[in-house]
């Protein structure tokens, strides 16, 4: 069941409803997209830190990244 809420739009909030308003979107749908896509992107956002942390406690994962580094750099010309 859908639940109505109520809420303030500054002027820049505003703007961006009409923008998405002019694409053919329902104020309700642009509405509902945009907090779907907003929750989406910080669920990704946490995702990415949580996997980057991972990898930044992984040992052998490091020690590999540096190896590759120096080989890279060993590789590269000179000047």
């Amino acid at each position: 069941m859908a639940k109505a809420i109520s809420v303030r739009l500054d002027d820049e909030a505003e703007r961006a409803l009409r923008l998405l308003e002019s694409t053919g979107l329902s104020r309700s749908e642009a509405i509902r997209s945009s907090l779907l896509a907003s929750a989406d992107r910080m669920r990704r956002r946490s995702q990415l830190a949580a996997e980057v942390a991972a990898l930044e406690a992984d040992e052998d994962d490091r020690e590999e990244m540096l190896a590759v580094a120096s080989l890279m750099e060993s590789m590269r010309a000179a000047g």
